[in-house]
């Protein structure tokens, strides 16, 4: 276990955040294979000790199709952008003229980004092969803003709001870009 995860844990306790059994070996590889995901390490590390409960948690074990929502919600936010906001980074290419072209685009170039993967409410942490200390994203459509520069320090940040002044250690392609505001 690695000092982010016992810092985040220890944040959660101070927190007094209902912390559920953590998951098993078996459990996260079902939940990976089932979604089509691999945690980071410090997820993994998290999910393995404790599952956070209540209201703006992942019930990883729960319900499927919330789980699918929630995974599909960075995805969804941007095609909204692209489609409603003109939103389009250059390294996109040429935006087709017509929506429906545009939309089918964003969603090829959209396959070769990061998947986020929700820790609570709409804050994500890079899944695999994120490396271990990567940030969190607060995500609403293309706004998007790192909430911590890892996981204990968005613990901190969310439930003490004790905010995080730290330039993140690893940044992730795309979702870096839009919370450095490259885009906008």
């Amino acid at each position: 276990m690695t000092s982010i995860v016992e810092a985040a844990i220890e944040t959660l306790y101070e927190a007094r955040i209902p912390l559920g059994p953590g998951l098993t070996n078996t459990e996260i590889a079902d939940v990976e294979q089932q979604f089509d995901i691999r945690f980071s390490p410090d997820h993994v590390g998290l999910l393995s000790l404790a599952t956070p409960i209540g209201p703006g948690w992942v019930d990883w074990l729960g319900e499927p199709d919330g789980i699918q929502q929630r995974l599909n919600w960075p995805l969804e936010g941007v095609l909204f952008d692209v489609e409603q906001n003109t939103f389009w980074p250059d390294e996109w290419g040429e935006r087709p003229s017509e929506t429906a072209a545009a939309l089918q685009v964003a969603r090829e170039q959209m396959r070769l980004v990061p998947t986020l993967i929700p820790i609570y409410s709409h804050r994500y942490l890079p899944g695999a092969p994120a490396p271990a200390g990567s940030p969190v994203f607060s995500v609403h459509q293309t706004d998007v803003i790192y909430y911590g520069s890892d996981l204990a320090a968005y613990f901190a940040a969310e439930f003490f709001r004790d905010p995080d002044l730290q330039t993140p250690t690893h940044r992730v392609d795309f979702w870096s870009d839009l919370a450095e505001g490259r885009w906008t």
